[in-house]
């Protein structure tokens, strides 16, 4: 989610990074310290300093950091870039490409390569390669370009990525009714019963 930021006239917007509700049983804590119980490796400068700079809203308000979070408040943070998972960048990585047309391209993840951005893991993935190969990957709906779908970071496999919206409607549709087949193949060693 974007908003305008009527705080300060220089930056057009500001993006969601975090969005969490207290829960019933919240007994009032200041708002700085309520998000250090939330947010994985947040300090309490980094948080006041988000409260300073109006980045933390509390139901729709700014707030500062000596604000007291109760029961059911909607507690956001915001700041001036989109979140990290959302910055994707064109990254010269080499693709192993097994089949490419108009419409779609097929390509052989290695082991290893995580397949799109996400927490600790913004840069190196295959989307950041393939918006290297292909300029306008249509986006999915969860506003991943091509990827209709995955495989998990130390699995190697085809990929089947969408080069057209016509593309990304048919893929997801097939692999959402599981029309598409598909096979697994593992590597296996020691005593298995």
């Amino acid at each position: 989610m974007a908003i305008a930021n009527t705080s300060d006239p220089e930056e057009d917007e500001l993006y969601e990074h975090y969005n969490f509700v207290a829960s019933k049983g919240q007994e009032p804590l200041r708002v700085d310290k309520f998000l250090m119980n939330f947010i994985e490796n947040a300090t309490r400068n980094k948080i006041q300093l988000a409260a300073k700079k109006g980045h933390i809203w509390v139901n729709e308000s700014v707030v500062k950091q000596n604000y007291k979070v109760k029961a059911g408040d909607e507690v956001k943070v915001f700041f001036e870039h989109p979140p990290y998972e959302f910055l994707l960048s064109p990254e010269d990585i080499p693709l192993n490409i097994v089949y490419e047309d108009e419409s779609l391209l097929v390509v052989n993840k290695p082991a290893g390569m995580v397949v799109h951005p996400g927490h600790g893991n913004y840069s190196g993935t295959l989307i950041n390669a393939l918006l290297h190969h292909i300029k306008n990957l249509p986006v999915n709906s969860d506003e991943r370009p091509g990827l209709v779908h995955r495989i998990d970071k130390d699995t190697s496999g085809l990929l089947v990525i969408a080069k057209t919206e016509m593309a990304m409607t048919h893929l997801a549709k097939q692999f959402f009714d599981k029309t598409s087949e598909r096979e697994y193949l593992a590597l296996v060693w020691g005593n298995i019963d």
